[in-house]
Formats: C-alpha cells, structure tokens, sequence
C-alpha cells in the first residue's frame, strides 16, 4: 500500500461472523425454514455451513448476503453410520466450540478437527462441562480433536471455568434448550468476553429460546423449542474496528453504516477508546462516525472487546505517549498467541513494548519505519497491521490472503478509501 492523505469515506462492512456463526446454529435447531440475511461469506462461516450440510441440513447461499437454512431440527440430525463422522473446522473457534456443544444434543459419532493450530487451542473446559452433563466427549489431553459419542444430552448441572474463552459458555447456552432436561451453568473464575455471551442470548431469543441468568456466574436454561425466523445479521464490529482506526491514524473521516449504540456486538465500544485517544466520535441510529484527530496514549482494561487490541495497538504507534492494555490474557489462545504476535511485529516498526502474562505496554518510536510484517496466519494480524501502511512507507504485509476467514473485502476496501481521499 502507498501511503495516502486522510481517508474519507464511507463503508458498510460484511455481516458479522459471531453472529452469522451462531444464528446458523439457532437456525440448525429449529424445524422449519430460516433465511439468514446479511451473513456472512467467508472461510469461518463456510466450514460451519459445510458441517451443518454433513449432519443433515440444507443450508445453502440464496443471493452473496442471504443464507437458507432448511432443517429436520434436533431430532432429524444425525450421524447413522457407525464409525464417527468426521467434521473438519479448519482455523474457527466458534465453530468448533459450538458445534462439540450442539453434537452432544445429536444421535451418533462425530470427530471434529481443523488445522495444526487448532489443535493449540483449548476446548477442555468445554469438554468437561458437557460430561457433567452426560455425554460422552473425548479430547487430547484438553485440545482437539474432538469425539463426541452423543445420545441426546440429558442435562443437569455443570461448571466451567471463564477465563479462557466465552465461546464454551456460548456454546452451551445453545444446546441447553434442546437437552431432554433443564441446564444449570455456573462459571467460576472471570467471564471473558462478556459482550459475546449476551450476543448469543440475544440470537437465541430471536429464535424463540430464553436463558435465564444472575450476574455472569449463574446461568439456567430449561427445554424449549428453537422457532425459525427470518434473521438480519448486524455488519461486524470488529471488522469495522480497522476503519475506525483508519481514520485515526491518518487524522480522516469514516461513516460505518449498520452500527449503532444498540448493536449486540460490544466491539462497537471501540469507538470509545478512541474518543479518549483524541478522535470525535458520533453516534446516529444507523451509522457511526469518527473524525480522527491528534492522539494520546491511554489505559484500557479490553477484556470485553479483546478481538480489537491488535488495532488499538497500531492506532498507538502515532500516539503521543505510552499505551497500556490489560485483561487480555486469553488472546494467547486465539489464532495465534495475539499478544506475543503484536508485541512483535511493534518492535520491528520502532515500538519499544513490554508484555506481561495479560497486558501489553507501548512506547511508539519517534517515527514508525516500513517493515515486512508477519501475520502467523491470523486474520486480525494481517487487518490491523496493514493500517500502518496509509502512513508509512514499505510496509509488506505477509499473507495477506489470511484475511478470508472473515474478511476476503478488506484489502479493496481499504484501497477505496485511499483512492476517494480528500
């Protein structure tokens, strides 16, 4: 990328992944025909729409931004054959999660595994949670694969720890109601992610489901029946985190449109860390506008909008003073270890950084300088780091195609507002 003038513009970005993810497996649930419109296309949303085909659904793309999803609900989704169907995930978190959830409400064998990655990322919690409740679920040693030997989950009581990912919580709050009995969940230690927990109760009340709860320690869900609706997917937050910071960083303007105060994704918060940084934030019924200004570095606890710190990162690089970010201790368990990755690829743009088990500290140098910056093949990396493109150059972003598990847009995207700028 060339570096370019304040970027002005506006953009509306693909649906949300989270949300995409989840109404597919409210959809899944419920007998009947849902249309999910505003999905999202791309690789996280598509090996969930191939699982969901394997076990018996028709989901299927009616038009680039509209998903049908046509289910024999719990009961007709199954795995006949004796020896385990194998359900490949590649790289998402939720679907894995969810799915290992969802299965156990199922009759059969199933195995679920995905890339060499994948099987670094936690899942045991999950695991343990779902034997509290009857099913059969087998890991290495906590990690994926996964097999899962269900026969309908029979509920009761269980607990799971919160501290390193929301999406096993998710995950059971969406098989709970399709257990024979009802589900208790209580989580000990911190909830995580905190935004993404009522976002899934949300989607799950839209198709007809309530989970009731105290605090975010207790949760209770008793049988109830998955209805199927006509959805609309919100645009992601966390995508247009990168275009907020845009303009940011290079002190332009930027319309999101689709977002809003009332939006289930707390990344829209982000917004709110740059209003302190120095930006002027608006905020209308649908959109949501940042002029960009001189920054400051600031103190911000993200745990509950943590798929964002890698753009607060690179916002702080052109920040006046130092940039402290806390409560994000679980991002070493995403795609890639986030905090180590971005402590990083900092230092090679001049950044002096501290880290610490869950928080990071950045010094922006006197001048960013161009580097070849590597994206372990995270989706974020890749997005947030190639902001710093629009103000310095020889910046090289390596494989850039890693962005197509949410995003595959986003380079044209961003190259739209550099060349409509001014």
């Amino acid at each position: 990328m060339i570096p370019c003038g304040p970027i002005r513009g506006r953009v509306r970005p693909p649906g949300s992944k989270s949300i995409t993810n989840r109404a597919l497996v409210c959809a899944a649930l419920a007998s009947g025909r849902s249309l999910l419109q505003g999905a999202l296309q791309s690789e996280d949303t598509e090996v969930m729409i191939r699982a969901l085909n394997q076990l018996g659904a028709k989901v299927h793309w009616r038009e680039p931004a509209e998903l049908e999803v046509v289910s024999p609900g719990p009961k007709g989704l199954s795995s006949p054959q004796e020896s385990p169907l194998e359900i490949f995930v590649g790289n998402s978190g939720t679907t894995i999660r969810f799915l290992t959830a969802m299965l156990s409400t199922l009759w059969g064998c199933f195995r679920l595994d995905g890339v060499p990655r994948m099987r670094q990322r936690p899942i045991g919690p999950l695991a343990l949670a779902l034997r509290q409740l009857g099913t059969d679920v087998r890991t290495q040693d906590g990690f994926p694969p996964v097999e899962i030997r269900a026969s309908g989950l029979p509920g009761g009581q269980a607990s799971l720890s919160g501290e390193v990912s929301s999406q096993f919580l998710s995950g059971l709050l969406m098989a709970a109601p399709v257990a024979q009995g009802s589900v208790r969940l209580k989580v000990h230690g911190p909830l995580v992610s905190q935004p993404y927990v009522k976002m899934t109760w949300e989607v799950m009340r839209a198709f007809g489901v309530e989970v009731e709860h105290r605090d975010w320690e207790h949760f209770w869900v008793r049988p109830q029946t998955y209805r199927p609706q006509v959805y609309e997917v919100e645009p992601d937050a966390s995508a247009a985190s990168y275009f907020f910071a845009a303009a940011a960083i290079s002190q332009g303007h930027i319309m999101i449109e689709g977002l809003h105060r009332g939006s289930l994704q707390g990344d829209v918060r982000f917004v709110d860390l740059l209003a302190r940084m120095g930006c002027l934030v608006q905020w209308h019924p649908d959109r949501i506008e940042v002029q960009g200004g001189p920054l400051h570095g600031i103190e911000a606890d993200m745990n509950a909008i943590s798929d964002t710190v890698p753009t607060l990162a690179v916002v702080a690089l052109f920040a006046q003073g130092p940039t402290t970010i806390t409560g994000i201790g679980h991002i070493r368990h995403k795609e890639t270890d986030r905090i180590r990755a971005v402590a990083q690829e900092l230092r090679k743009l001049g950044a002096q950084v501290e880290e610490g088990p869950d928080w990071l500290r950045i010094h922006p140098p006197q001048q960013v300088r161009g580097a070849r910056i590597a994206t372990y093949q995270d989706h974020r990396m890749a997005m947030s780091f190639a902001l710093v493109g629009l103000r310095v150059a020889g910046l090289e972003v390596e494989d850039p195609e890693c962005v197509n598990k949410t995003y595959p847009e986003f380079f044209q995207h961003l190259e739209s507002l550099c060349s409509s700028q001014g």
